[in-house]
C-alpha cells in the first residue's frame, strides 16, 4: 500500500506541475493582446467586363473599399494583356485588366479586378477587326470536355499601324481557355496581311511560337464570311520535341 501511495503522490505532483506550466504559457501568449484589426474588403461595382469602343471614354463605374465600417483609399493599376500597355488607353484595342488594391492600417491587403475591353468592330468586308468567340479543334476534334473548346470568350483581332492585322492567340484559346492554362500559354504575334478580304486573299508573314510550350507555328489559311460574321483560320504547329498539330479556329464576331 505504501508503495502504491507514493507512486500516486508522484503522479499527482507531476500533473500539477504540468498543469501549472501550460496555464503560464497560455497567459504569456495572450498577454497584451487587446487590439482588433478589421481586414479590408473591396467591392467592384458596375459592368465586368466593361466594353468601350476604340476612342471612347472610360468612366470608372465605382469601387468600394472598407476596413470594418470605415471607407479606405485604394490604388488602381492597369495592364494591356495582349499589346503590352501599362495604362488603360482607349485608343488601342485590347483587353485591359484593372487591379484595385486597398490596405488597412495594419498592412493587410484586399484586391479586386475589372476587365475592360476596348474594341473596334470591322464589317468583315473592309476590316476584320473585332471581338470574337472561338470554337477550336486540334487535329480535327475538340478537346475533352468539348464544351471547354467552344464559344470561348474572347479572341481579339486588331489593325496594326502598317495596315496588317494582329490576333491575340493564333490557337484560338485552346490552351489558355480550353485547357485553362492561362495567358502564359497563348500563341501571340500572328500577322495577317489582308490582300483582298472579299476574295479571301491573305498572306501570313512570320513564324509564331507558343509562350508556354515553344515550337514553331504558322497561320496557313483564312476564310471570312461577312454574312454569318465568321472567320475560319487554320494554323500548323510543330510542337517540341517533334509533334505536328493542326488547329481549326472558328471565330464568330461579337456584335458590339
Amino acid at each position: 500500500m505504501g508503495l502504491n501511495f507514493n507512486i500516486m503522490k508522484k503522479v499527482i505532483i507531476a500533473l500539477l506541475i504540468t498543469s501549472t506550466f501550460f496555464v503560464a504559457c497560455t497567459t504569456d501568449d495572450s498577454g497584451g493582446v487587446s487590439r482588433v484589426t478589421y481586414f479590408p474588403t473591396i467591392n467592384v461595382l458596375g459592368d465586368n467586363p466593361l466594353f468601350i469602343p476604340q476612342g471612347g471614354t472610360f468612366t470608372e463605374p465605382g469601387v468600394e473599399a472598407f476596413a470594418g465600417d470605415t471607407e479606405i483609399d485604394f490604388t488602381t493599376t492597369a495592364k494591356g494583356l495582349y499589346r503590352g500597355g501599362t495604362t488603360l488607353d482607349t485608343s488601342i484595342t485590347d483587353e485591359y485588366l484593372l487591379s484595385y488594391t486597398a490596405t488597412n492600417s495594419d498592412g493587410f491587403d484586399a484586391s479586386g479586378t475589372r476587365k475592360v475591353i476596348v474594341y473596334k468592330t470591322g464589317d468583315l468586308v473592309t476590316s476584320i477587326e473585332g471581338v470574337y468567340t472561338s470554337s477550336v479543334k486540334r487535329n480535327g476534334v475538340y478537346g475533352n470536355p468539348a464544351s471547354n473548346y467552344q464559344n470561348i470568350k474572347y479572341i481579339y483581332i486588331w489593325k496594326n499601324a502598317d495596315g496588317t492585322y494582329g490576333i491575340s492567340d493564333a490557337f484560338g484559346g485552346w490552351y489558355q481557355y480550353g485547357r485553362a492554362l492561362g495567358i502564359g500559354y497563348i500563341t501571340p504575334g500572328g500577322t495577317i496581311n489582308a490582300v483582298n478580304i472579299p476574295t479571301n486573299t491573305f498572306t501570313f508573314p512570320g513564324t509564331l511560337t507558343n509562350t508556354g510550350f515553344g515550337g514553331a507555328a504558322n497561320i496557313t489559311g483564312m476564310t471570312v464570311d461577312p454574312v454569318t460574321k465568321k472567320i475560319v483560320m487554320t494554323v500548323s504547329w510543330l510542337a517540341p520535341p517533334a509533334t505536328n498539330y493542326s488547329f481549326e479556329v472558328t471565330l464568330t464576331q461579337v456584335p458590339l
